[in-house]
């Protein structure tokens, strides 16, 4: 008997001993998702750590972008940053400048041995977060593009074809003059001003938005988005505003319940509020490409991202980056995206995921969905299409709202507008690059 409890005993403490030696390695997440989207990043931990007992993903939800990025770096400074923190895109060129607190996603996966080509990723959304060697510096996780979405019935009311959306910004005129002549209080509004009318039209008819390849080629790059066609376009949203065609309603995602509540015909917006739009309209709506100007040669060429990705903060063990690198080859696969994709409305970051979201029926059970993709994907990214990497460029966006507020108030014309938000906005980008001479890009 006593050595049959001494066998237990000992069979008890090697199996202690072994699961001991097995104790996961804690990786730490901080993100800022908060409802719905904070499930989905708490649910993609569960499941990575349920397939493997090396490590543990802890999500940490720490406020809202810019309040993670503020406490990341504090953490940093006392030794105590996460292991992987979300960071929106506006701050990429801020994150890339602090080059001691990161570490790059391509060496993290490089040295953990994992499969990693940036070439199954979307070009449009790989390039944003690469280096100008084609590199990736953090993983991307949340992508959205800027998307124009229709209330179809409103359209059949006032004669127009539900089944074909405006596809020029001449077109926007002319439905919103006649679904306001059949009652409308609203023709048009859009959210997020800056990112939609301003950096994604400037990209979606490949032009430049700021020197040095948008920013992404140096410190040293200016704004110049008070070319001939952004004063023309703002002029013309201008002129709706006087005629009634156009409501402006916010700076960020607030005009989209204007369209969801019924109030306006069409807007422009995130493809990520399509879920938002999808639960509360009491109406049938489409989701179209963003309208272009038919005369400007190549146009439409691809619309840039939105969003954010997550990057890898220095200073951490070998074994903690093996775990994030095997985090993130997970957090890729197609299975991952492509259900992150369609619960949430972003973008999938793989062409893999698109294809198996295709496959498994989404986009035909969900019209619409897929048109973020088709203009991320429409052709490919060019120097002045592939998004927009400038320093202080949360301040320089503040600064863009303020101007196109003035314009939109009739207090300024829209090329006074334009210019004093380039000079305003050039101060910024001086700044920057004064506080961040050293390191380079």
């Amino acid at each position: 008997m006593k050595i049959k409890r001494l066998c237990l005993a000992l069979a008890a403490a090697c199996a202690f001993g072994a699961g001991s030696a097995r104790a996961a390695t804690e990786i730490q997440w901080w993100h800022s998702m908060t409802g719905a989207l904070g499930d989905r990043v708490n649910e993609i931990a569960t499941k990575f750590n349920a397939a493997q007992s090396d490590y543990q993903v802890v999500p940490v939800f720490k406020g809202a972008y810019d309040e993670s990025m503020t406490a990341a770096v504090a953490a940093f400074r006392s030794g105590k940053a996460p292991h992987i923190l979300q960071v929106f895109e506006v701050g990429t060129a801020t994150m890339m400048a602090a080059k001691q607190a990161i570490k790059p996603v391509y060496e993290v996966m490089a040295q953990a041995g994992e499969k990693f080509d940036p070439k199954s990723y979307m070009p449009a959304v790989a390039g944003y977060y690469s280096d100008t060697q084609g590199r990736m510096l953090s993983m991307p996780f949340n992508s959205s593009t800027t998307v124009f979405y229709y209330n179809k019935d409103a359209f059949k009311k006032a004669g127009l074809d539900a089944s074909k959306p405006p596809k020029t910004w001449d077109d926007v005129q002319e439905a919103a003059l006649k679904v306001k002549d059949a009652g409308m209080a609203c023709g048009y509004t859009t959210g997020w001003q800056s990112w939609v009318q301003l950096e994604n039209m400037s990209a979606w008819h490949n032009e430049e938005f700021a020197t040095k390849s948008n920013g992404f080629g140096g410190f040293d790059a200016k704004l110049v988005f008070n070319n001939q066609l952004m004063v023309r376009h703002i002029a013309k949203l201008s002129s709706w505003v006087k005629s009634g065609l156009f409501t402006y309603a916010g700076r960020q995602n607030q005009p989209e319940a204007k369209f969801f509540g019924g109030d306006c015909a069409m807007l422009t917006s995130s493809s990520a509020a399509y879920a938002n739009i999808k639960r509360n309209a009491k109406f049938d709506f489409g989701v179209s490409q963003l309208p272009y100007y038919s005369e400007v040669r190549d146009a439409p060429q691809n619309s840039i991202i939105g969003g954010a990705s997550l990057w890898v903060m220095a200073g951490k063990k070998p074994v903690e980056y093996k775990g994030v690198a095997k985090f993130f080859t997970f957090l890729s696969s197609p299975e991952i995206q492509a259900d992150w994709h369609q619960k949430t409305g972003y973008v999938p970051i793989t062409t893999a995921a698109y294809e198996l979201s295709k496959k498994q029926g989404f986009y035909d059970a969900n019209p619409g969905t897929d048109v973020a993709i088709q203009q991320l994907l429409l052709k490919n990214p060019t120097k002045d299409s592939k998004g927009i990497r400038l320093g202080n460029f949360v301040q320089i966006r503040g600064i863009i709202d303020e101007e196109l507020e003035s314009v939109w108030a009739q207090k300024k014309a829209p090329k006074q507008a334009l210019d004093d938000a380039v000079e305003r906005g050039n101060a910024e980008l001086r700044k920057f690059e004064r506080a961040n001479k050293s390191v380079g890009h």
